[in-house]
């Protein structure tokens, strides 16, 4: 009652803005609830993988760092959070269940250690070899990175964020911003913070994936950024027809409306437009396709919307292009996979650090069993590091660290073209 008499009161000036406020807050619905229905199974296993290496990475890349690659295990307490071990669980347990990896002892005063057996340690090297192979090509990536930005850089922190899904190396930030002087530079703000600065632009490097898959080659080295019209690769789910069926004109007229590149200019370009909208389609098909797992955090990638110039909620876009983009519902952070990358489960081209991860995994003894997906709630039970390790706490039982998948189903699509705008956020109109 309280709010109702608040926006019935207040008519002069902002009393209709805010009695639409109220009315619109009551009638919100969480992400989760919009597109529970939405869900791809196969993606869905994918995501649950990855969630299981990159606990067992982050515990690797910790005990790498360390001066003679071993650590006290009480040490470890402090990295709860980020393998996301919650109490009563003992961490040696922990590590008891992936004995190829890890190993324990304990010293002459009784204090139990952890290092790494030589398996491990031979996967470390791997990795390192792995990175400083594919520095020039990440290289590459991280300067067109630059060349998206509105203002040709981007903090250093931000970047952080994805030092795991570009592949970079763990001093990424000491040694690798300084290895390539002729593409970017560190600068100092006034306020101290550390921004990656673009030294030159490359115009062969301002061409998109998706341009380099239909364009010559001599088209493509004296292209000038501007206006393109190549269609986004589309890949529903098979139960998707039915909607495609009805809103296939709507889907037909944005594929093949034109699009500023995504290194262009966007400044003049007007928020809330369809010309907005499917520039910033194209700048996020652009990011994941640099990534090596062609998936990110969606959080991540909302650190970058005023550099980027995307839209507020980006989330709405991600869910709206659903056969651009799928975005799994697996904890407090979504992860956004780029849909035309995948076969089922599986990456369709895997670069040599995805190959390895599988060596990784191939050691815990990752297996599926059967278990049912389901949408977590919002107590914050996932977790990720800054540098992008996903936990999540329904993974955390010491007691088995293999994935469990539930039969497949028949999924039940919503449109996610013409929602009801009511079920976005406040904030969204504010």
């Amino acid at each position: 009652m309280g709010n109702w008499w608040l926006g019935r009161t207040t008519r002069v000036g902002y009393s209709y803005r805010s009695e639409f406020l109220i009315r619109w807050m009551t009638s919100s619905k969480r992400v989760q609830d919009r597109s529970k229905k939405k869900r791809v199974h196969d993606l869905e296993v994918t995501t649950e993988k990855w969630k299981i290496a990159s606990k067992i990475i982050y515990l690797m890349e910790l005990l790498k760092q360390e001066p003679e690659m071993v650590i006290p295990v009480r040490s470890l307490e402090h990295h709860r959070r980020q393998i996301n071990l919650p109490k009563p669980h003992r961490v040696s347990d922990f590590l008891r269940k992936t004995p190829n990896l890890f190993e324990l002892y304990k010293d002459q005063k009784g204090v139990l250690w952890c290092g790494m057996t030589s398996k491990a340690e031979n996967l470390m090297e791997q990795q390192q070899r792995v990175i400083e192979e594919h520095a020039d090509k990440v290289a590459e990536h991280v300067t067109r990175f630059l060349m998206m930005s509105l203002d040709k850089r981007l903090p250093l922190e931000k970047i952080a964020h994805f030092r795991r899904d570009f592949g970079l190396p763990l001093d990424f930030r000491v040694h690798w911003v300084h290895m390539y002087p002729q593409h970017f530079r560190v600068v100092k703000a006034l306020d101290g913070v550390e921004f990656l600065e673009l030294v030159s632009w490359n115009p062969d490097w301002a061409i998109t994936e998706l341009e380099k898959k239909v364009v010559t080659e001599k088209t493509a080295t004296t292209n000038t950024p501007g206006m393109l019209s190549i269609p986004f690769p589309l890949k529903f789910p098979a139960n998707y027809k039915r909607v495609y069926r009805y809103y296939g004109e709507k889907i037909q007229h944005f594929q093949e409306m034109s699009y500023l590149s995504p290194y262009a200019d966007a400044r003049g370009l007007k928020a809330g437009s369809l010309e907005f909208d499917k520039r910033a389609v194209a700048v996020m098909h652009e990011l994941l396709s640099f990534t090596i797992e062609k998936r990110l955090v969606t959080d991540h990638l909302t650190h970058f919307r005023w550099e980027l110039v995307m839209p507020q909620k980006l989330m709405r876009l991600l869910l709206k292009h659903c056969g651009i983009f799928y975005v799994s519902e697996r904890g407090k952070r979504f992860s956004v996979f780029l849909t035309e990358a995948y076969e089922g489960s599986e990456l369709i081209e895997k670069c040599p650090l995805v190959l390895w991860k599988e060596k990784v995994l191939g050691l815990v003894g990752y297996r599926g069993r059967k278990k049912k997906f389901e949408v977590c709630s919002d107590d914050g039970s996932d977790v990720e590091d800054h540098d992008g390790l996903v936990c999540d706490q329904r993974d955390s039982e010491v007691g088995d660290l293999h994935v469990q998948i539930e039969p497949r189903g028949t999924l039940d699509y919503e449109d996610p073209l013409l929602g009801d705008d009511s079920e976005m956020d406040v904030g969204e109109i504010t």
